[in-house]
């Protein structure tokens, strides 16, 4: 019989709560136990404070069957997670041996310290004797897990890597052979153009049929909306009702999708580029690399990217992208004019198949009264078509450039996709 399965996910140190450090570890996780079947019903970010840590560990034990700890194991006096939990599930520290020999041979053999080992180091090798350790290859601080009350909690390195490690090599295969777990299907759409509240009267028709074991949700980000489909069951059955409902979903929004799956444009973009061996270039001045960095973080993005130009001045512009000083003077660096001419030139000097080019005003100065601060002209195409487009945004300069990106990333992929 299928089990419901709950996790929490206990994050601790005053980096997270003063934002000093971003807590990607816990949208991971999340994400890999959704995977599987468990679902996280809450994450707690708590500082480095016995008393709020106690009380996390209460609270989430009372609702969930795993409790998953990360950060707190370094060797300095802040860190103070391993005591707490020897005393909160009542038991003493000891020596591991094994972790202390793990963790000698990183220092001499891996990090190449020249000095012996400090009494800090030789104490993250020291665990409370209730905890079963759990060998974490990729770092000093051991994994630990403990049992009360048919719950299971597991404390883990808040370093990503090492978090990462412990929950694929230990975490994840304990919960598979603990429990019988459900299946959780998923089925996602991106869409741009329109806003939250526009599609949710578009097809509330739809959202009104959808049986109750089938959730939507809209989920807004940098002007596109993801809408998923969530149901948990048998796999079977899930599918097969899932498929039928994503293919109404599909009809219903079809003159605003943009790709019927949950990935980013620049993995779609590449996707579309191997399928027809063709190769990409940019030309940025507004976004500053921003693009190409998009593109190359996607692995395997050096069979069909071969460079930019980030012509931020305008004499790049001219010396290297060949832009005229007669188009700079009479339509300004953020005009169709221009960025005609940028795409242009980065054809013909990085010798791609496709391109993609932008020229705006990110702000938060530079704007005027023809071109206030949003402004933003992207063009996209080949060497025999291209098409450009004039967006106006109206937030903060980050914001701007990552939405000037995607927004570029988008139009390169429907031009590619028309011409299929």
């Amino acid at each position: 019989m299928m089990e419901n399965i709950k996790a929490s996910i206990i994050t601790i140190g005053d980096e997270l709560l003063i934002g000093q450090v971003i807590d990607t570890n816990s949208a991971w996780m999340a994400q890999e136990l959704n995977k599987i079947g468990v679902w996280v019903q809450r994450r707690v970010a708590v500082g480095d404070v016995w008393n709020d840590i106690w009380k996390a560990l209460d609270d989430e034990s009372n609702t969930s069957n795993v409790i998953l700890i990360t950060g707190g194991l370094g060797p300095t006096a802040d860190d103070i997670t391993k005591p707490l939990l020897c005393k909160y599930f009542g038991g003493r520290m000891v020596m591991h041996e094994e972790t202390l020999a793990h963790v000698t041979y990183l220092f001499e053999h891996v990090f190449k310290r020249p000095m012996p080992l400090l009494e800090s180091n030789r104490r993250q090798a020291e665990v409370p004797d209730v905890a079963t350790v759990l060998k974490n290859e990729v770092g000093t601080a051991p994994i630990m897990l403990f049992e009360r009350n048919d719950r299971i909690f597991v404390s883990m390195p808040g370093v990503p890597h090492e978090m990462k490690h412990a929950v694929e090599k230990h975490v994840l295969p304990l919960l598979k052979k603990r429990f019988q777990l459900p299946y959780i299907g998923h089925r996602t759409l991106i869409t741009m153009g329109i806003g939250e509240s526009f599609l949710a009267e578009k097809i509330k028709g739809f959202e009104s049929s959808l049986p109750s074991y089938i959730k939507l949700a809209y989920l807004p980000n940098y002007g596109m909306i993801r809408l998923r489909l969530t149901a948990q069951g048998e796999k079977e059955i899930i599918e097969n009702e899932l498929n039928k409902t994503f293919t109404t979903l599909k009809e219903e929004v079809k003159d605003v999708i943009a790709v019927d799956e949950d990935i980013t444009f620049e993995i779609l973009l590449g996707r579309l580029l191997k399928e027809k061996s063709k190769t990409v270039s940019t030309a940025e001045s507004c976004t500053g690399g921003y693009i190409a960095h998009l593109i190359t973080s996607v692995a395997g993005s050096s069979d069909y990217f071969k460079g930019s130009v980030v012509s931020y001045d305008n004499s790049i512009k001219e010396n290297i992208l060949q832009v005229s000083n007669e188009t700079l003077s009479t339509d300004g660096a953020v005009s169709e004019a221009i960025v005609k001419e940028m795409f242009t030139g980065v054809l013909q000097v990085m010798q791609t198949d496709y391109a993609v080019a932008v020229s705006g005003i990110m702000g938060p100065g530079g704007g005027s009264a023809e071109k206030p601060v949003g402004t933003v002209w992207i063009a996209v195409g080949n060497a025999e078509n291209i098409e450009t487009k004039k967006l106006h945004f109206r937030f903060e300069r980050k914001r701007n450039i990552e939405l000037t990106a995607i927004n570029a990333l988008h139009l390169l992929c429907l031009f590619i996709k028309k011409r299929s």
